[in-house]
């Protein structure tokens, strides 16, 4: 199954969580921490700088937001595939991601434009923020792109980091603009910084 989550219906709604499973476990990576979350379904969350603060604030969200109380469960088979394909896409093993992913903390507009940047940008190249809204039937709302790649949970694995200014600017990032450089650079479309 690759990254857009094809045949996972991630339909299971925040507050749903009677009998759902939510582990969690921060992974290092050259990029700093990161925060990896996966339900029954699928990876459901990636936060960025997964310090004890941020890591606290993300798991409490999370769990309020799907209903059920994540655990710290590093060794757990929900978290075994992410977390290899993860550092193999560190190491410039692996280019493309295939696991099953939770939609569940996104919806509508934001879904769409999601699912189509993870099927249709792939590694190595990069969109523009009015493309990607022109390819989901939205040319006027590249604005409303922005948001949605605010919005994504599953940054990396979902590539928001692809996405770019029309002008050649790098554009707006989640985990700061140092961080996006630094995944750019890995899949060769930036020059690698040096220092």
């Amino acid at each position: 199954m690759n990254a857009t989550g094809q045949g996972s219906t991630g339909n299971s709604a925040a507050g749903d969580g009677a009998g759902r499973t939510v582990v969690w476990a921060v992974v290092g990576t050259d990029i700093g921490p990161l925060l990896l979350a996966a339900t029954d379904t699928g990876l459901v969350n990636v936060v960025f700088h997964a310090s004890s603060a941020v890591r606290d604030s993300a798991v409490a969200r999370l769990g309020s937001r799907l209903g059920t109380a994540p655990a710290e469960a590093p060794d757990s088979p929900l978290l075994a595939e992410p977390v290899r394909q993860l550092k193999a896409y560190f190491s410039g093993e692996r280019r493309d991601f295939e696991l099953p992913l939770d939609w569940s903390l996104i919806s509508g507009f934001n879904r769409q434009v999601l699912r189509e940047l993870a099927s249709g940008v792939p590694f190595g190249t990069v969109v523009g923020y009015g493309d990607l809204a022109g390819r989901v039937g939205q040319p006027q709302a590249a604005q409303a792109v922005g948001v949605a790649m605010g919005a994504n949970p599953l940054p990396v694995v979902v590539p928001c980091h692809r996405v770019v200014e029309s002008d050649g600017g790098i554009g707006g990032f989640g985990g700061g603009l140092e961080t996006k450089r630094q995944l750019l650079a890995l899949e060769g479309v930036l020059p690698q910084p040096l220092f």
